[in-house]
């Protein structure tokens, strides 16, 4: 038995392949340097989503029936936006997508696609004391979501933001997914089961931490006595080490490179590559033994940030880059795969006397 199943292979997937030794993730064939900043979204899910359904139209075609699925969706669930806005706004957003049909259609894989777009910024601005605004069936993916968020900057990062977290293997919600998927249930159970495992802190919960700690280190003024410190108590640098890569996590400079398209963000990123630094000096020096380099989590909260995100909407914003993942593989499970059933171990005791 491999506790966490460490290294059993539980799918056969053409989507994705995290090579965790040589540090390099590939997509549909493509290494992730090709996509991230060169493709946008909409293109990236289409790569993800060929060959899963009958009538997937071309890439153009798919990107404007995205754009007219964000417009749908939100006249679907518009009502529904306020009483939702009571909710912190993972849930929330959770809590809507639960209201939308649950089939396996094309029309339902874009409402999903386009559902996390929609519901997290009109949340974010509903609890803020603002009006939600209406998505454009024109705009880009990523553009619109900028600007549903009240910004007018931040649209190619986010883009780049959106493709770089798309698809990562088998993970534990793609794998929560593909469970419910191999049932032969709908997209939207799918989903929600994928939602429900990016929630927990040890899947995608870790990129809003990251700004609580580099905003203690900046009041502290002194990265590497803070970072000796939290070393000290046994604490996690947030930010450092992943469950796969055996050196540094590929999509951290995609990510980088991203950052500084924002203008005014020049201080923070320096301020960051400093802590890095630091945490990474830190941890090779008291940790030879374990391979603790910068992950993904990183610059994603720098981003995020500088996008205008609040911190409590980060893992919604990883939701919705990784629902096109969870989509391609519930397709693939089902049309491939079968019913997901593993055995366990029992290890009590063989019979009770009866009371």
């Amino acid at each position: 038995m491999n506790n966490g199943l460490e290294d059993v292979v539980a799918a056969e997937t053409v989507l994705s392949d995290v090579r965790g030794a040589v540090g390099q993730l590939i997509i549909r064939g493509y290494p992730l340097s090709a996509l991230a900043g060169h493709w946008t979204f909409e293109q990236t899910a289409h790569l993800l989503f060929t060959d899963f359904f009958a009538d997937l139209p071309d890439a153009a075609e798919f990107a404007a029936r995205l754009g007219a699925a964000r417009v749908d969706v939100f006249e679907r669930t518009q009502e529904l936006l306020g009483p939702m806005s009571k909710l912190p706004a993972y849930d929330g957003m959770r809590a809507a997508m639960a209201m939308l049909p649950d089939d396996t259609a094309l029309p339902d894989a874009l409402r999903l696609l386009a559902a996390p777009a929609v519901f997290l910024p009109a949340l974010i601005r509903m609890q803020a004391g603002d009006e939600a605004i209406e998505p454009s069936a024109n705009a880009g993916h990523a553009a619109d979501v900028i600007r549903m968020l009240g910004r007018s900057d931040g649209a190619r990062a986010l883009d780049t933001y959106l493709v770089t977290v798309s698809d990562h293997g088998l993970n534990a919600s793609t794998f929560a997914a593909r469970v419910v998927a191999s049932t032969q249930a709908g997209l939207t159970s799918s989903v929600l089961a994928g939602l429900g495992a990016l929630k927990g802190p040890l899947h995608g919960g870790a990129p809003g931490p990251v700004i609580d700690m580099l905003d203690a280190i900046a009041e502290e003024g002194d990265s590497a006595r803070w970072i000796d410190r939290a070393l000290d108590k046994g604490e996690r640098l947030m930010g450092f080490g992943h469950r796969i890569y055996r050196t540094r996590d590929p999509r951290t400079d995609a990510l980088k490179a991203a950052l500084r398209s924002f203008g005014g963000v020049d201080a923070r990123l320096r301020f960051a590559e400093s802590v890095e630094q630091a945490a990474l000096d830190a941890l090779h020096r008291r940790k030879p033994d374990r391979v603790l380099e910068t992950n993904v989590e990183f610059y994603t909260a720098l981003l995020l940030e500088a996008a205008g995100f609040p911190k409590h909407a980060f893992t919604g914003v990883f939701a919705m880059g990784r629902v096109a993942g969870w989509l391609a593989h519930a397709r693939e499970q089902a049309l491939t795969g079968r019913l997901i059933r593993p055995a366990s171990r029992y290890v009590e005791a063989l019979t009770k006397d009866a009371a």
